[in-house]
């Protein structure tokens, strides 16, 4: 039986438990988030291979699969999953791997059986692309089932919009249709990345239209400082200020 509350509850969750970061390439997102303690980057394009980083290659929705079972089977060894945070970079190539899965999904269906293509892009009326989210966010979902705070690397796209009858020029996550926007409002926060001069922002703030915004009080509306590096090229970060200390 539901039991109504009669009185306010204080808040249970701090930080994200699902981050988005994009920004455009070169921006130093996966240096970033190869600073995060306990973070498990799986690299779909090598970008990690370069860096000190805790990294997994993954190179096709099997892969991942894989990684998956590999984090379960370490839960069931210790009784606890082995990472804290899970990152997974990036979001467009992630798309790209998923339309073997999204096929799949679409075979299963009635109309889908005889498929024999191989980009449900093509379908008429946009309606593969309904297989294609659907793809994405099973995976998306698996990940965030294994961790306490997952993270996913985006590129960025321009988009036009039209606000009071103008039509402006919006960024926004690189993903196809309407997959951005969904993926973005399942996010607890999403931020954009960039560099200004010695120093790495991740700006979370929002407004009309657009996907950057955040729910937890200490990042919402807020330009933060996450990294800083020397004339050494020596970086240091500062990412207590997006995850509090439990």
């Amino acid at each position: 039986m539901i039991v109504l509350p009669k009185e306010k509850v204080k808040a249970k969750v701090e930080n994200p438990r699902f981050l988005i970061l994009f920004g455009k390439p070169k921006a130093g997102k996966t240096t970033l988030v190869a600073a995060l303690d306990n973070n498990l980057i799986i690299d779909l394009e090598g970008g990690s291979e370069f860096l000190e980083a805790l990294a997994v290659q993954a190179r096709s929705v099997k892969d991942l699969g894989d990684i998956a079972n590999a984090i379960r089977e370490v839960k069931k060894e210790t009784g606890k999953y082995p990472y804290k945070y899970i990152t997974i970079d990036n979001a467009t190539r992630l798309e790209e791997m998923c339309m073997s899965y999204a096929i799949q999904l679409y075979k299963a269906t009635p109309m889908g059986k005889k498929y024999e293509g191989t980009d449900l892009r093509t379908l008429p009326n946009g309606s593969g692309y309904l297989y294609i989210r659907q793809a994405v966010r099973k995976v998306i979902d698996m990940f965030r089932g294994l961790c306490d705070n997952f993270i996913l690397i985006g590129h960025t796209k321009d988009k036009l919009i039209n606000k009071n009858g103008e039509e402006m020029a919006e960024m926004s996550l690189d993903l196809v249709g309407a997959l951005a926007n969904i993926i973005c409002g399942e996010a607890d926060a999403v931020g954009y990345v960039y560099r200004k001069k010695n120093e790495t922002h991740i700006s979370f703030e929002g407004g009309d239209n657009s996907v950057i915004e955040a729910r937890a009080p200490h990042l919402r509306g807020k330009n933060i400082v996450v990294a800083e590096s020397d004339e050494n090229n020596n970086i240091t970060t500062y990412w207590n200020k997006v995850y509090l200390p439990e």
